[in-house]
């Protein structure tokens, strides 16, 4: 298996997205394609079994325009690592670089799948009961209920896939459990989910996600990109103020002491970097959004997510997924 890495994005490229390359060099019986600029790469790559570096002498930054950069800017990290996905030189396109133009040029050398109108940015949600899968995390801010309908597809197939979860139960995210609660997409997301094979088990409100009461939500991407950074914020201010809580004096340093292991687990559980990235539902092949502040943990992770991804064949599972239910798009549109 030969995966891509875009060695040019993110905030803390290209030393920390080479390091959690090479720990996944590692730790995988993968080879890895380096994407980026030599001559700053090098001044960091140690691990050279099983690495390939490939020239970009452009980066996409995150100020561009999408559409326009990865037109133009065709020796950058971002297109030239695009390129080798098109080409079958790779089985997989790993980034934290601009999402917009990673979208783009998913769309632009890759292509959707057939029947699928939208792909859809899918990151895995650490939950009390274990983990939540959330579509649309912020590709489409303006959705048909076709769309909110296929992401709910697709998120089955791979919380099947991902989780190994037989049944996934489906949520659709909503102000109010109620069935007639909501606007007009979501009510009639509501009746094509409920009248379809998915197991769904209705509404679901923000309180709920947390609790982990479905394994995968469905909303559009403004409001799904509202919800992933409200967690993620509201994880990291937990961690903060516990911090703090135990240093306070002698005696919470000592109490902190005894419940360490407990607490160690607690805020690995909260981590959001330990699924790594969100792959871009839809696209023909897979192609994985990393957070933009990923550090050498959340690439690692990333790019073992990458590596499941393609061994669970989890494309062609939800290419013939729209194919089996073809019928019900089509009466949806």
């Amino acid at each position: 298996m030969k995966i891509a890495v875009d060695a040019m994005g993110g905030d803390y490229a290209p030393r920390e997205i080479i390091k959690g390359v090479e720990k996944a060099l590692d730790s995988f019986d993968i080879e890895i394609v380096l994407v980026g600029n030599k001559e700053q790469l090098d001044k960091y790559v140690r691990k050279k079994d099983g690495l390939t570096i490939v020239h970009a002498k452009d980066v996409i930054t995150n100020n561009e325009p999408p559409v326009a950069a990865i037109r133009k800017k065709k020796d950058s990290s971002m297109a030239v690592g695009f390129e080798m996905l098109k080409r079958d030189e790779v089985d997989a396109f790993l980034s934290a670089g601009n999402t917009g133009a990673l979208m783009a040029g998913s769309l632009f050398n890759i292509g959707r799948i057939k029947g699928i109108d939208r792909p859809a940015l899918a990151p895995i949600l650490p939950t009390l009961n274990g983990a939540t899968i959330l579509l649309d995390a912020g590709s489409n801010t303006d959705c048909k209920p076709i769309n909110l309908f296929q992401f709910a597809i697709m998120g089955s197939v791979y919380a099947q896939k991902m989780l190994n979860v037989e049944n996934p139960k489906i949520g659709l995210f909503n102000i109010g459990a109620e069935e007639e609660k909501g606007n007009e997409l979501t009510k009639q997301v509501y009746d094509l989910i409920k009248n379809s094979h998915l197991n769904f088990i209705g509404n679901v409100e923000g309180r709920d996600i947390a609790y982990g009461v479905a394994d995968v939500v469905t909303c559009d991407g403004f409001v799904g990109n509202a919800i992933l950074k409200s967690m993620e914020g509201t994880a990291s201010v937990i961690s903060s103020l516990l911090k703090q809580e135990l240093q306070k004096n002698i005696f919470t340093k000592l109490g902190a002491m005894l419940i360490y292991g407990a607490l160690k687990n607690i805020v690995k559980k909260m981590d959001y970097t330990e699924y790594g990235g969100a792959p871009l539902l839809g696209i023909k092949k897979p192609v994985i959004k990393a957070h933009g502040s990923s550090k050498e943990k959340a690439i690692f992770n990333a790019i073992r997510q990458a590596k499941t991804i393609v061994e669970m064949d989890v494309i062609s599972h939800i290419q013939r997924e729209i194919e089996l239910i073809g019928d019900d798009i089509s009466a949806a549109k």
